[in-house]
């Protein structure tokens, strides 16, 4: 069955967006646009599988909003709402309860990273919340999901279910017009030489916002001169920078940097190794100084003016929602009728 070619995806309101978010995933957001219908969400829902305080959480609702339209995502365009706004995503999420496996739950990583060694303290949304992923992504019957490496466990899942409820109701699909599958088999994307970014004072781990220093990251919303101050403070090594990839292998904060610097500018490693091989890091870091304070300053003073205006901010999500609703109504009418449901 050839299915309308589809993009989704979705970012956490938790808080602190930082280079890592906008690298691995926001500017993917935003080239993907040219080629797709896309649909882009701020996934709420999936926030509250940990505690949050519910006024922050409307604060960082509409940040992520504004970084998606400041970044250069066309609200127009493209849809860009709130999860928690198209009841939908739930309503599948349940139905995908019933058709995925124990098992297959019990095999994902991040649920065992998330939940520590308390799992047994931990919410039953945080163990069950790849089943809604699924349903974010198939609700809209999306093709394509541009994921980090990270994620790539879960979009698996995503297949599994949609490849089970395809199986598990076949004759029921067939009858109800459709052929061979009602589900599609959504694909990864992975682009860019950054699609993993990492603490800028330590290679091996992701950048993230919970790390206790703030000079692990760039926040979006970070001026020049604290962009600045981070770079200049990113931890390094005493070699010169090589002028081969293979040499940044043993190197990890030397190949974080570098891939920074490449992803910010549109480039590959290697083109970076080749106008930078053989420098001291300090000549470097001034190069990408001005490289990022050129890309993510306006970027960051966009979204600073945006996130005061509300209204507009949630006429946005308010918009967005009803067009996502649309789309997400008719497959959840057709999920019924399969299942074997009666509705009015």
């Amino acid at each position: 069955m050839a299915f309308k070619e589809r993009v989704f995806s979705g970012v956490q309101p938790t808080g602190n967006l930082h280079l890592g978010n906008y690298l691995g995933a926001i500017t993917k957001f935003v080239a993907l646009q040219d080629t797709y219908d896309c649909i882009y969400c701020v996934v709420d829902l999936h926030a509250i599988t940990v505690w949050q305080d519910p006024v922050e959480l409307k604060r960082t609702i509409r940040e992520v909003t504004a970084a998606f339209i400041a970044s250069g995502i066309d609200p127009k365009k493209q849809i860009i709402f709130n999860q928690s706004q198209v009841a939908e995503h739930a309503e599948l999420a349940w139905i995908f309860n019933c058709v995925a496996r124990l098992g297959w739950l019990n095999r994902m990583t991040q649920f065992k990273e998330k939940a520590g060694k308390d799992r047994e303290n931990a919410s039953v949304g945080l163990y069950a919340y790849p089943n809604l992923m699924a349903a974010d992504i198939l609700v809209y019957r999306a093709t394509h999901v541009p994921v980090g490496e990270d994620q790539k466990q879960h979009l698996e899942l995503a297949r599994d279910i949609s490849q089970k409820f395809n199986f598990d109701f076949a004759k029921s699909i067939a009858s109800h017009g459709f052929d061979e599958a009602f589900f599609p088999q959504p694909e990864p994307l992975i682009q860019g030489p950054a699609t993993r970014v990492m603490s800028l004072r330590d290679g091996s781990k992701k950048m993230s916002k919970s790390e206790p220093s703030d000079y692990s990251r760039i926040n979006l919303t970070d001026d020049a001169d604290t962009i600045a101050q981070k770079v200049r403070k990113a931890k390094t090594d005493p070699e010169a920078l090589p002028s081969e990839e293979e040499g940044l292998k043993p190197r990890p904060e030397a190949d974080n940097l570098v891939g920074i610097y490449a992803a910010l500018n549109g480039t590959t490693k290697a083109d970076v190794l080749r106008e930078f091989g053989g420098a001291q890091f300090s000549s470097f870091k001034m190069a990408l100084v001005d490289l990022s304070v050129a890309k993510l300053g306006p970027i960051g003073a966009e979204m600073k003016k945006l996130v005061q205006d509300h209204d507009y901010i949630d006429s946005i999500l308010a918009d967005g929602s009803k067009r996502a609703s649309v789309i997400a109504g008719e497959t959840m009418k057709a999920v019924k009728d399969i299942v074997g449901f009666v509705r009015s």
